[in-house]
């Protein structure tokens, strides 16, 4: 097992680069084995070196969700966004891509090399603020979902995708086309209000949760208020 996160940095703010780099250098087991300046460089670093974290922004030249996605998915190199956006849909787009962290540039060195840590380690790790809002937003849009809303093909599409795959390697499971796959996905997000796959799969994962609830505690949501009663 190597003793060493390897990592990649991809930022079109030289100075920050630098900055950045020489804050992980001083952890004895973190190693960046290269850096760029765009999408493009990204792609390249990634398929060259392999990186087991690779720290990109969101704002640089080229198309950045398209690189997290080929990154992630083609290469299964884990990807960590570093950037001043805290917009969420900037950090829908990422996570949905296959980022498994975003974070804040205002980040404090010991908490990015915390991020980076978990992130190499598989674990998902998102900037408190952003995570908030991201929560707050999924909340706002929550929909009541009632078994018979979503088709037996949409259900398992859905599950398939919660679990992380990829719309080509959910048709390979289920034996469809690649084009079947993102039709059911385009009517269950329709059917959830959801703005995309991150919010759909949030959705239905709340729905799930309290379906296992209800199914332990049968009295557990009887007492509460139903918000689409207006009561």
């Amino acid at each position: 097992m190597n003793p060493f996160i390897r990592i990649g940095i991809v930022d079109d703010h030289p100075l920050l680069r630098e900055g950045v780099a020489n804050t992980l250098k001083k952890r004895a087991d973190l190693h960046v084995v290269e850096q760029g300046a765009n999408a493009e460089d990204a792609r390249d670093i990634a398929q060259r070196t392999r990186p087991d974290v690779m720290l990109m922004d969101v704002n640089m030249p080229g198309d950045v969700f398209a690189a997290v996605r080929f990154i992630s998915t083609q290469l299964s190199v884990k990807v960590l966004m570093l950037t001043v956006s805290e917009s969420e849909d900037d950090a829908f787009l990422a996570l949905e891509a296959g980022a498994r962290g975003y974070v804040l540039k205002g980040v404090s060195g010991p908490e990015l090399v915390q991020a980076i840590r978990s992130v190499a380690k598989g674990e998902t790790y998102i900037t408190p603020e952003v995570a908030n809002k991201l929560l707050s937003n999924i909340k706002e849009h929550e929909a009541e979902v009632h078994p018979l809303d979503l088709s037996h093909r949409e259900e398992q599409v859905i599950r398939e995708v919660s679990t992380g795959l990829t719309n080509k390697e959910v048709a390979s499971k289920l034996l469809i086309s690649e084009q079947t796959v993102k039709n059911h996905m385009s009517s269950v997000m329709q059917k959830l209000h959801a703005r995309n796959r991150v919010e759909a799969v949030a959705a239905l994962r709340r729905y799930w949760e309290r379906e296992a609830v209800g199914r332990l505690h049968p009295g557990a949501g009887k007492n509460q208020v139903d918000p689409r009663s207006g009561s």
